[in-house]
């Protein structure tokens, strides 16, 4: 496993969030992968993804993530001292990250930083690293972000039905009575996860290392749009409004095309069957022949004899 973001949840009684750098191996190479735990601090309740990038949105969608599978809002999120959420301490007043700080208050949920050097402050999720360390990630095989990320949904499932080591009670049993708060809806709810992006002339935005093409109307090319991940689809809004709906690819650098991108644009053999003139010829002007006296008269002047 490689490097973790840390954060921590509190519901009823508390809870705990991290993310950790976790390391694979592919074709004989080490690659890095971004792990994301949640703990719930009163029932226990565990969540992990993994995601390829550890900044501040992909923070958000996480933790946003985590809510959806806890299926609620909690009071507090306990967080490690990363730049995601936390930038600098003002005396003894934390400074947060704005994006960060609009997520939260938006939500209702106060912010909480761990003490520097002080790690039994976030000591549920520390203990959940080892257990993702040593109880999921040896031996684990997939093909693609979206396979580990459905094997760590069903090891959660798993673990989350079992007797719990320090409550000796069930998580899932003690969840009913954490007393989160339901969660937004639509677009109170959808906007934290959305991302901007800039659309090249030629119709790609890039998400996650994937070059996606957009229909040709509405006409995006050279502007910014919305980006939002969820349920394996991208989902594209510009001006509010929603122009595509596209299956997420979890390979990096790969380039799919929109089957109407390039719809506006004529195919180039017709283009070469069509014979362009390279110039036209037009018929002379019948310019009158007048006597140099008629202009003189016109204008009242004595013809010099």
């Amino acid at each position: 496993m490689g490097k973790l973001i840390r954060a921590v949840l509190r519901g009823r009684n508390g809870g705990n969030t991290i993310l950790l750098p976790d390391h694979y191996e592919k074709e004989g190479k080490d690659h890095k992968l971004y792990g994301f735990v949640a703990i719930l601090g009163y029932s226990r309740m565990r969540f992990i993804t993994f995601v390829k990038r550890c900044d501040t949105p992909t923070m958000i969608r996480c933790m946003m993530a985590a809510f959806e599978y806890f299926d609620g809002l909690p009071q507090a999120a306990l967080t490690d001292r990363m730049k995601s959420v936390f930038l600098d301490m003002d005396g003894k007043t934390p400074i947060w990250n704005p994006i960060f700080a609009d997520f939260a208050a938006c939500l209702g949920i106060a912010p909480r930083v761990c003490k520097p050097r002080k790690p039994q402050t976030k000591g549920k999720v520390e203990r959940s690293v080892g257990i993702i360390k040593d109880g999921f990630w040896p031996g684990v095989r997939f093909t693609d972000i979206d396979e580990v990320n459905e094997q760590a949904r069903a090891w959660c499932d798993r673990l989350n039905q079992k007797v719990h080591r320090t409550t000796q009670c069930v998580p899932m049993n003690r969840w009913v009575e954490e007393q989160l708060r339901p969660l937004p809806t639509d677009y109170a709810w959808e906007r934290f996860g959305a991302e901007e992006r800039k659309v090249s002339w030629d119709g790609f935005l890039s998400y996650d290392g994937v070059l996606y093409g957009l229909p040709a109307e509405p006409p995006v090319a050279g502007s910014v749009v919305q980006v939002r991940e969820r349920h394996q689809q991208v989902r594209v809004f510009a001006k509010g409004s929603l122009i595509a709906t596209l299956n997420k690819r979890p390979r990096s650098q790969e380039i799919v095309q929109h089957p109407d991108q390039f719809s506006k644009v004529s195919p180039t053999g017709s283009l070469r069957k069509t014979e362009q003139p390279l110039g036209h010829q037009v018929t002379p002007p019948n310019v009158e022949i007048r006597n140099v006296a008629d202009y003189d008269q016109l204008f009242s002047l004595e013809v010099a004899r």
